[in-house]
């Protein structure tokens, strides 16, 4: 290899890392997205905030077990063990990023104080953890886990939460959003391929001659990351240049009573 290539690579993996930094460096992805703060609708009004992995208190922490434990153990059965101790390292992670969805009392946020600052009250419903890395030398955000407590379900905040991390992934540059889901969850297949329209990804165990319990689904927003992490004779939704779900995000207006909010949306 000449150095000229060669100096092109480093300056390519370069440039992909210092994006990755960059995204992982805003401490609140939400505060320039202030219209996806809060989510009311089908009888549900809950409010949105942001935290990292190795800022997380005791009591969250907790949470966050409890919860995985409740959604997650019956569908990795004998194995459930061995996955929530990778699970409980993954999720203290400096890189783990979250998005908390908290439930609203009485329609409106409820603060008490506690010594020099505000501790919120209300009660947690689910959580978002992602984290911005590489997957095939491509800027991507995985999403490691979506989990929401059965009574918020069906309601339509799960669509919201991913609209939210898709538009988080545009934002920050990044290829695709990428995640994992249990072949054994067929809701959440059916959910993500046939509502979201992700794709089964050309690094999942499947698509590889690999037997495994689960698959690796993409969502792909520029023709590298096309290349690179969907197969070729995957049927998609392209614009005539390649390009998904980051140049059809679009601002509308929602009524809710007298209030207007922005609030953003993928064409389909």
């Amino acid at each position: 290899m000449d150095s000229k290539k060669r100096r092109k690579i480093l300056d390519k993996k370069k440039a992909i890392r210092e994006v990755i930094n960059r995204a992982s460096s805003f401490a609140d992805p939400l505060s320039s997205l202030p219209s996806f703060r809060r989510y009311s609708r089908n009888g549900l009004s809950v409010f949105l905030e942001s935290d990292r992995g190795d800022k997380l208190s005791s009591s969250v922490r907790q949470y966050i077990r409890m919860l995985l434990r409740m959604n997650m153990a019956g569908f990795h059965g004998s194995d459930w063990r061995i996955h929530e101790k990778v699970k409980h390292r993954e999720m203290v992670s400096p890189d783990a990023r979250y998005i908390f969805v908290r439930e609203l009392l009485n329609g409106r946020i409820n603060e008490v104080s506690k010594g020099k600052g505000m501790e919120v009250c209300d009660q947690m419903a689910g959580f978002v953890h992602y984290r911005f890395t590489l997957e095939e030398e491509m800027p991507v955000l995985y999403v490691y886990e979506i989990q929401l407590e059965s009574r918020v379900q069906g309601k339509g905040l799960g669509e919201f939460l991913m609209q939210l991390v898709e538009l988080i992934a545009c934002k920050n540059r990044m290829g695709a959003v990428v995640l994992t889901v249990q072949k054994s969850n067929s809701l959440a297949m059916t959910f993500y391929m046939s509502k979201l329209r992700y794709k089964i990804s050309s690094i999942s165990p499947s698509k590889n001659g690999a037997c495994e319990s689960y698959e690796i689904l993409c969502k792909t927003f520029d023709p590298e990351a096309r290349s690179v992490l969907e197969d070729d004779d995957d049927d998609h939704d392209h614009d005539h240049d390649g390009r998904t779900s980051c140049k059809k995000h679009q601002v509308f207006r929602t009524k809710k009573g007298n209030n207007e909010r922005d609030a953003v949306r993928k064409e389909r």
